[in-house]
């Protein structure tokens, strides 16, 4: 049998869960696509789908061939691009999840560098807050950003940055309140909570000793970008990574107070399966999140 025709046709059935779908796709007809499917199960000795008359799913061996399939798929699509192409110009597409305050305040507004250079690499982006483990084959994706510690023997985690935890107000609200000048001072201050920061706010002294402050405020915030946006506006004091507020820090939009205070923040590192062979097109896009991300 054709072994590579017979793995494309397996994978196919595997990502659209079933022969009727994955047939349309291949353009062939669904009694050959189970055909073929039917023999590589016969010359493999297991069976890769349970099959029920509602549903077609993977078993457990036939999800762990899936898993080499598609990396094997993957490393000769991209051999044969980069011996097309003389190994030069990284090309093809990139799928990638990054949270959404760091997408849109450090990726985004460096794209067009990034397709200035790499005008073949397309980028298929979505952004998303959330910290649930990844399963990077079932979720089509190349690349992963997250935030806090990672642990995941399946893939490889290369830190961007492990930025301080600043604490950040408005030029206008500090002149109507005033500037904190210690910790404790936030008391009597209006403290924007976001929903993922817990009230009690962390901080370091002099001597390097843990300082914990229970602030308040009239706002609970969940979004980033809407914590970054109260800040900004003089809505009351926020804390937050410095990444998030570091361009409305340079442009004099918020000031950094309690700056003899401050701790680090959680890490956030870049995520990608650990293959020994790691297409260009994904190599150059984790250089580049590298290159962005000012360590600080």
């Amino acid at each position: 049998m054709n072994k590579f025709l017979a793995i494309s046709v397996f994978t196919r059935v595997a990502e659209n869960g079933g022969f009727t779908a994955a047939a349309r796709k291949l353009g062939m007809s669904v009694s050959a696509v189970t055909k073929t499917v039917a023999r590589l199960e016969d010359e493999l000795g297991t069976q890769l789908f349970n099959r029920t008359t509602r549903q077609l799913s993977t078993t457990d061996y036939g999800q762990e061939f899936y898993e080499r399939c598609v990396r094997i798929l993957a490393d000769l699509e991209d051999a044969e691009l980069e011996l097309q192409r003389g190994n030069v110009t990284p090309r093809g597409r990139v799928r990638a999840v990054v949270p959404l305050s760091f997408g849109r305040v450090t990726l985004v507004p460096e794209l067009p560098a990034f397709f200035e250079r790499y005008p073949d690499v397309a980028l298929d982006l979505s952004f998303s807050d959330s910290n649930m483990p990844i399963d990077m084959i079932r979720d089509g994706l190349d690349v992963a950003v997250r935030t806090g510690n990672v642990s995941d023997s399946r893939l490889v985690t290369r830190l961007l940055t492990r930025s301080t935890q600043v604490t950040v107000a408005s030029p206008d609200y500090l002149k109507r309140h005033g500037i904190p000048q210690q910790p404790s001072d936030l008391g009597q201050h209006n403290c924007i909570i976001g929903s993922r920061i817990t009230p009690e706010w962390r901080f370091l002294d002099r001597q390097g000793e843990a300082i914990t402050v229970k602030v308040h405020g009239n706002s609970t915030i969940e979004s980033g970008d809407a914590l970054r946006e109260a800040a900004v506006c003089g809505l009351g004091i926020v804390q937050g990574t410095w990444w998030l507020f570091r361009k409305d820090l340079e442009r004099g939009a918020l000031h950094s107070i309690l700056t003899d205070y401050t701790i680090d923040g959680a890490p956030i590192s870049v995520l990608y399966a650990a293959n020994r062979h790691i297409p260009k097109k994904v190599r150059v896009f984790i250089d580049f999140l590298v290159a962005i991300t000012k360590t600080r």
